[in-house]
């Protein structure tokens, strides 16, 4: 039915397309700072504060739903959770697209690289994202995870000809030594929480996390022509959630000891599953997008980039372990460097 689709009944589910936008709309808006540029008006020094704090805010959200998915990650497996987080975001976004009525600004030329970038973006990138969170704790995982900014740049310059400047090139540099540097030299010797463990050796949870990195810059340039063409972001997430939950429903069904369920989903897993989920994709969400539809793109990217090194000081608390000097710097140096992409 497209009785939904008027204007009068879109403006009460704006906050809703906030809410729920997935996290590869923060990696499109990210990585295509211009295509926002052009909406941000002349604001006060205020009001830029605002949005500053908003951004801000964001990034802070996102750094604690990661280290809120530690414990039902390892709990119920890397691939059983984001099993779990696919099909209740899926459900989500499902329903929403149905009352808005936004299927129609899906072309069928959109289904290829949309299905595409599901596949390689969530289904690759989000299992190995938590593979990577399981093996070495969400710090590392952050830090690691950083390079799918200088990734995406990478990408668009030899896949979409965009411009490649000194100073990106410089920021990409930069990104990968901090990542290096918090990895290899981010620990001390008295840090004995499990969260600095390292469960196997440290280059194969190294190379998944890059691997996850790169799958998810992958997934965001395949997507990025059809949300330039007009395509409902939420409507786009639909197909991409929905391909990845097919795929991941699959895979936990064959014969694979390594991708069950490893422990019963509790009610309090399920509940921390949700709430990693409202966090970072809901709540987060809705301020990065507010902060965007006011700020200077560049800050406002600059400043959501900023996860790695916010989550430092929480896991000090959670932990009460103080993290190394190198973690600080290489977050610093991660933070620093994605500045530069955004110049």
């Amino acid at each position: 039915m497209h009785v939904l689709n008027g204007l009068s009944m879109r403006k009460p589910f704006l906050a809703l397309n906030q809410f729920i936008s997935i996290k590869y709309i923060r990696l499109l808006s990210l990585y295509c700072p211009h295509n926002m540029a052009a909406q941000s008006g002349q604001k006060g020094i205020a009001n830029m504060t605002i949005y500053e704090l908003a951004a801000v805010a964001a990034a802070t959200l996102w750094a604690f739903g990661g280290m809120i998915s530690a414990t039902p990650s390892r709990e119920l497996g890397a691939v059983a959770y984001v099993h779990i987080r696919m099909v209740i975001i899926g459900v989500m976004l499902t329903i929403y697209m149905l009352i808005a009525g936004t299927w129609d600004t899906i072309q069928t030329e959109h289904y290829q690289p949309l299905v595409l970038s599901g596949f390689i973006g969530i289904f690759l990138g989000d299992s190995s994202l938590f593979l990577t969170l399981n093996r070495l704790g969400p710090r590392r995982t952050a830090i690691v995870f950083s390079l799918a900014a200088p990734f995406s740049v990478i990408l668009g310059w030899m896949f979409l000809g965009e411009h490649l400047s000194l100073l990106q090139i410089i920021g990409v540099i930069i990104v990968s030594l901090g990542v290096v540097l918090a990895v290899v030299f981010g620990k001390r010797k008295a840090q004995q929480h499990q969260w600095e463990a390292i469960k196997g050796p440290l280059w194969i949870g190294v190379s998944i996390g890059v691997f996850a990195a790169l799958c998810q810059s992958v997934g965001s340039i395949l997507a990025r022509p059809v949300m330039a063409a007009g395509a409902d972001p939420v409507a786009a997430s639909v197909i991409r959630v929905v391909t990845s939950a097919m795929f991941l429903t699959i895979l936990v069904r064959l014969p694979i000891k390594s991708v069950k369920r490893r422990n019963p989903l509790t009610p309090k897993l399920l509940w921390l599953t949700v709430f990693a989920g409202v966090n970072g994709m809901g709540v987060g969400m809705t301020l990065f997008l507010f902060a965007l539809e006011g700020g200077e793109v560049g800050i406002i990217s600059t400043l959501s980039a900023t996860s790695p090194a916010l989550l430092l000081p929480m896991l000090w608390i959670k932990t009460k372990e103080v993290p190394a000097i190198g973690a600080w710097v290489g977050a610093g140096m991660a933070v620093v460097g994605s500045a530069l992409l955004f110049v």
